[in-house]
């Protein structure tokens, strides 16, 4: 296969991963404007990802999980460095560029990338069973670390959260999201093996996630909020789709990274902005509206970054 069928193949299997996540926005966006949902129904829904559906799928997703053999341990302690790294210079960016009010919303939402359904499904789709190992074991880190960083900058700017130390410490252990991963991680280390019957429950209620969090994105929607917010959601869409990948991956190359695992670091570095970003947002009473705008717009943009992205690599020889 030439560069061009590469770059074709890339993006039509970005195209078959994100214009899903497009259609449910889409949906609840027609949904409220039809007036089969309002705000009561977005607010009980999303009340309800954040504190059951979405828990429930973590958990179920790490006590599932078979990671495989090939992993790279190093890698994965690069991708989480590299990744609190440039964290911390978002928010240093934030304190500079945008109003207090928004930095805590501004500064998830340009860090936190959508790597359990975006990154890890184009690393599969690009390199098969080594795509899914690794991926996997970078995904399961990624998003504690997202999780831990996310409720520490939310509360610091949140006007319902506590910003005091033993405060955020309480509203991190206390978090649904990461109660969900951590309560997992000794029934997985054991073995433990749950009844067949309350798996199939759970997944069926843990399947509610995605779809539910996309229609509450789609039902807060309002184009003069994006219009208000646009420049704050391009700025951090640009944060996360461009400035992360660029700078995770040259650092990459520099430490002599090359091959599958160079190219499933671009691909997780390149990822848009996760649909719990919207979710959490919302559980700190911070801008849920400037929240979807940043998931909307960094992954519209993500479709041609992250094939520009394997393009150039692929070009230099380094994947």
């Amino acid at each position: 296969m030439g560069v061009i069928g590469i770059e074709l193949s890339i993006l039509h299997s970005t195209l078959e991963v994100s214009l899903p996540v497009f259609a449910m926005v889409f949906l609840g966006a027609l949904l409220k404007r039809l007036g089969w949902i309002d705000q009561t129904f977005v607010n009980t829904a999303s009340s309800l990802v954040f504190k059951a559906t979405m828990p429930t799928l973590l958990f179920l997703s790490i006590l599932q999980s078979e990671p495989g053999s090939a992993l790279n341990l190093g890698l994965v302690l690069w991708y989480l460095t590299i990744s609190a790294a440039l964290f911390g210079l978002i928010w240093l960016w934030a304190l500079w560029r945008c109003p207090r009010q928004e930095r805590g919303v501004y500064v998830q939402g340009a860090f936190r990338g959508n790597c359990g359904i975006v990154g890890l499904a184009l690393a599969a789709n690009m390199y098969g069973d080594l795509g899914l190992s690794l991926g996997g074991i970078m995904a399961g880190g990624i998003i504690i670390v997202n999780l831990v960083l996310s409720a520490i900058v939310l509360s610091v700017y949140s006007p319902v959260v506590s910003s005091r130390p033993l405060d955020i410490v309480r509203d991190v252990v206390t978090n649904p999201l990461i109660i969900g991963i951590v309560s997992a991680l000794p029934l997985a280390w054991l073995d433990i093996q749950l009844p067949g019957w309350l798996l199939t429950s759970g997944n069926y209620f843990a399947s509610l996630s995605l779809p539910l969090a996309l229609i509450c994105i789609g039902g807060s929607l309002s184009l003069t909020a994006a219009r208000e917010s646009s420049a704050l959601a391009l700025s951090a869409s640009l944060w996360k789709v461009i400035v992360m990948p660029v700078t995770g991956v040259a650092a990459a190359i520099a430490l002599g990274y090359r091959g599958a695992e160079l190219g499933i670091l671009m691909l997780f570095l390149a990822s848009p902005t996760a649909a719990v970003a919207y979710v959490m947002a919302r559980g700190a009473g911070g801008n849920e509206r400037l929240a979807a705008s940043i998931i909307m717009l960094s992954t519209l943009i993500s479709l041609l970054t992250i094939s520009a992205g394997v393009l150039v690599l692929k070009s230099l020889a380094l994947i």
